[in-house]
């Protein structure tokens, strides 16, 4: 099954680091944030990618078509240029296709140019940008038993400010950055059936009329994730996301609980 990843964006909000490179590509812990979406699929077993380029997406060609050579070790001959590759450090297995898609196209625009990359049958498709710990197998087992034409999964947004409780004039509890007990929101991680593209009759934002269509005619149900989401619209989302990693055991690394700070 393909995954496709809207990776083309402008990054505005995050323009301390977007200036010279897609947002896709900006680090937590010394990594893309893209590599840790994509480690978070395979790890599912979900391991074939479709990404839809656009800003400075030349950048993340060049680090896909890297990657492999960069975590291997090589035999090199310098006589005739062959390059051999031996054990790989990550032990990654993936396939990736590389779409541009356009500067300024909408994300509904990218998903129709990537449609033939992505096959006939079912497909996730996620922003790259937002990372969490779902389990992406329970994901398409709940979109499988409603056979709806979509999934989008729901979740709780840690509120931006601490939350404070009152007894009269006394501040009773303070929390820092608690999870909303309301309000879910639109967090990504979908599952699509080809047939969302019969909604998308212009280059537009999905998560407005195609979305909005979808729901009026029955055909979008919820997965309720109940645990870690974050997305990395500003550096201060970039920085918390940072401390999380550097903590040694951020809850979106489901693929390695081994590892100690600052790996």
């Amino acid at each position: 099954m393909k995954t496709l990843i809207l990776a083309g964006g402008l990054g505005s909000r995050l323009a301390e680091e977007t200036e010279s490179k897609p947002k896709p590509m900006v680090e937590i812990g010394h990594r893309p944030i893209l590599w840790h979406i994509l480690k978070s699929y395979a790890h599912h077993g979900f391991d074939e990618f479709v990404v839809a380029l656009g800003y400075k997406g030349e950048h993340i060609k060049r680090y896909i078509t890297e990657y492999s050579e960069i975590g291997s070790d090589l035999s090199v001959d310098t006589r005739s240029g062959a390059v051999t590759r031996h054990r790989h450090e990550e032990g990654d297995h993936w396939r990736v296709d590389l779409i541009d898609t356009g500067l300024h196209t909408e994300t509904a625009g990218r998903m129709v140019q990537a449609r033939d990359y992505l096959g006939d049958g079912t497909f996730m498709m996620t922003y790259g940008d937002g990372l969490s710990n779902i389990d992406l197998g329970e994901l398409l087992a709940f979109h499988e038993r409603h056979g709806k034409l979509a999934t989008v999964t729901a979740v709780h947004p840690i509120a931006r400010f601490g939350q404070l409780a009152f007894d009269g004039d006394l501040v009773a509890e303070f929390s820092e950055k608690p999870q909303l007990d309301s309000g879910w929101i639109n967090g990504g991680f979908f599952v699509l059936e080809p047939g969302v593209f019969d909604y998308i009759d212009s280059d537009c934002d999905w998560s407005r009329a195609p979305l909005e269509a979808l729901a009026r005619d029955g055909q979008l149900a919820a997965f309720k994730h109940e645990g870690f989401w974050q997305c990395m619209d500003t550096l201060r989302d970039r920085i918390y996301l940072d401390s999380l990693w550097a903590s040694g055991n951020p809850a979106w690394a489901v693929w390695d609980r081994r590892r100690t700070p600052r790996d």
